[in-house]
Parts: structure tokens; sequence; C-alpha cells
């Protein structure tokens, strides 16, 4: 369950490996064959992509995945979104023990994602929501705990939902006092 740590958070040091990882180079070509190689300062690393830029190249990968699905894709159409899980599933195999893992991680990134990182405000609606979804995955990650036997994860994960929900919660009535359908609460 070390790859559960990961993905709720937790504070120890693990790490999760791929049976065939991919180079920071590959990461960069596969970019480049989808059109959307990412530009490095020719000064700061003259021998193009290192090691250390494997996690943002992945990332880089990982949108522009995410953007020609998209793109490919009819909103709402299950026969369209049917096709992608059937490919994902091809791949990643349908009880792969890492599935479970790129959900809980999945849902973590929209939460962060749906926040906004650069944003100096963050609206009501928009911080419930966000934290919603981190609910569901912190209690995804504690139910996945549950099974393994993992008191303690399970406690931590539930601690982390519980505080997401009183956020949800408090966001709520903070967009409701914005429409005027209740008071702010003095303190």
């Amino acid at each position: 369950m070390r790859a559960f740590a990961v993905a709720c958070g937790d504070a120890e040091s693990v790490s999760i490996s791929s049976e065939h990882p991919v180079s920071a180079d590959q990461i960069y070509r596969a970019l480049v064959a989808l059109g959307a190689e990412p530009l490095f300062d020719p000064e700061m690393r003259p021998e193009g992509p290192q090691d250390e830029d494997r996690r943002r190249l992945l990332g880089a990968l990982l949108a522009k995945v995410e953007l020609e699905i998209t793109a490919a894709t009819r909103l709402g159409n299950d026969e369209d979104e049917g096709e992608v899980l059937l490919g994902w599933i091809e791949e990643a195999g349908p009880d792969s023990g890492m599935t479970n893992n790129v959900l809980i991680n999945r849902l973590h990134r929209t939460g962060v994602q749906l926040l906004g990182l650069d944003e100096d405000e963050t609206f009501p609606g928009q911080s419930a929501a966000s934290m919603a979804i981190v609910v569901s995955a912190d209690t995804f990650g504690a139910h996945l705990r549950f099974q393994d036997g993992d008191v303690e994860g399970v406690r931590s994960a539930l601690g982390r939902a519980e505080v997401s929900v009183i956020e949800v919660q408090q966001s709520m009535h903070d967009l409701r006092v914005a429409i005027g359908d209740a008071e702010e609460e003095e303190e």
C-alpha cells in the first residue's frame, strides 16, 4: 500500500516504480512527436532535458494527452468516453494495482486545478467544488487503507477528508451569503 501513501499525501518518503520507466529524453521525444515540445533555455539546459525534468515533462505529456482526448470526444457522449476508457483499461489492466493510485492522484490534481494555482482570489463555489473533490480522493484512500488493514492510514485520510468537508460546508455557506440567502457568521 506504499502507492496509496503517496496519493494520500503522507509525509513518509515512498516511491512508486514503473515496470518500464521512461527517461526524460523519451518523454521529451513523445512531446515533440505530439507537437508539444516544451521550451528549455539553451543556456540553462544546453544538453536538453535532464532527469530532474522528468516529472515536469510527464505533467506536460499528461496535459497534452488530456487535451487531445477532450478534443477527440464529445462531452457527455458515452460511446466516445467508453472508447477512451477501454484504451485506458487495455494499457493499465482491469485489475492493476496502480489503477486506484491513478484515480486518487487524478482526483487530487483535479481539485488543485479547480482551485487554481495562480488565482489571487478563490470564489466560494470554486473552493467548495475543489474541496469536495479532495474529500472523495481522501475518502477513497481511507477505504483502500481500511482494506489493507492500515488503521493509522485510515485515521489520517479520514482526518484530511473531515477538514475538507468542513471547508466545503463553509464555502457553501459563504456562497449563500454572497447571494443573500444566509447571514454572515459572527466570530
